[in-house]
């Protein structure tokens, strides 16, 4: 039996893989918002995932009662229309669907698998250097890009000092959830049309199932779906990731916590 942890567990295709790890008799440990919405029988955290502290807090915990995690599942994820700022300072869409899945996938103790269900490989979107918090020329699909990039850099320099850990990063494709987040005229219909004609969420999940059961051997690998893609394309340059793992640091070093 495994245990797994599983941010954005309470909604979505974070729930349908807890709720498949939990009949299976697995330990399944969700962080979320909302208690009411946890599978039964899944270890509930409740936190806010786009503040720092709250990252710090679930980590210590985990660690101190699950010291030995075979897989972290990093589905959590809000689109936002209108910038958000943290009680952090923070830009809430950077905070929770790159920062978040930074903290917890360096601070869990050496987990045997990471899966970050992102979107490997994108060739829209980049990483605004000069501007990460995206105070200037904010919009949300710009956010949601930039975080996305942002995880491939992530995955890259996690696997540089991973010791034991692996790192799959996966695109499950159009899958029909809740689309969480905040929505104006224009984006509203996109969230609309994805969930009517994505696919059920229980075939949206194979691909991260498979991955979980049966974990690549390499320390970075990357799918969209089942089928692999190439480490060779831009959005995993190790000098790109490189710099932004020092400039990451840099934003949340001085926030008090354990890593």
């Amino acid at each position: 039996m495994k245990t797994l942890v599983i941010t954005g567990g309470t909604d979505g295709m974070g729930r349908a893989v807890a709720r498949v790890h939990l009949d299976r008799g697995d330990t399944v440990v969700v962080v979320g918002r909302d208690a009411r919405k946890a599978p039964p029988g899944a270890v509930f955290i409740p936190a806010d995932l786009s503040l720092v502290r709250e990252n710090r807090r679930v980590i210590e915990e985990i660690n101190a009662k699950f010291p030995a995690v075979d897989a972290l599942v990093l589905c959590a994820r809000y689109f936002r229309t209108n910038r958000y700022v943290t009680v952090e300072r923070l830009e809430g869409t950077f905070a929770l669907d790159y920062l978040s899945r930074f903290l917890l996938s360096h601070g869990l103790r050496e987990p045997g698998l990471i899966v970050n269900v992102s979107g490997p490989g994108q060739p829209d979107g980049r990483i605004h250097w000069d501007d990460l918090m995206l105070e200037r020329g904010y919009d949300g699909v710009t956010a949601q890009f930039q975080a996305g990039k942002a995880n491939d850099l992530l995955g890259v320099a996690f696997a540089a000092r991973a010791r034991r850990t692996r790192y799959v990063l996966i695109h499950p494709g159009g899958v029909s959830t809740s689309v969480a987040g905040e929505y104006d005229a224009t984006t509203a219909p996109h969230a609309e049309a994805l969930k009517r004609y994505g696919m059920p969420v229980e075939e949206g999940i194979k691909p991260i199932v498979a991955r979980i059961d049966d974990p690549p051997a390499e320390p970075l690998s990357a799918f969209v779906r089942d089928r692999r893609i190439g480490l060779d394309l831009p959005s995993f340059d190790r000098r790109a990731a490189e710099r932004l793992h020092e400039l990451t640091w840099e934003l949340i070093g001085s926030r008090e916590g354990p890593i």
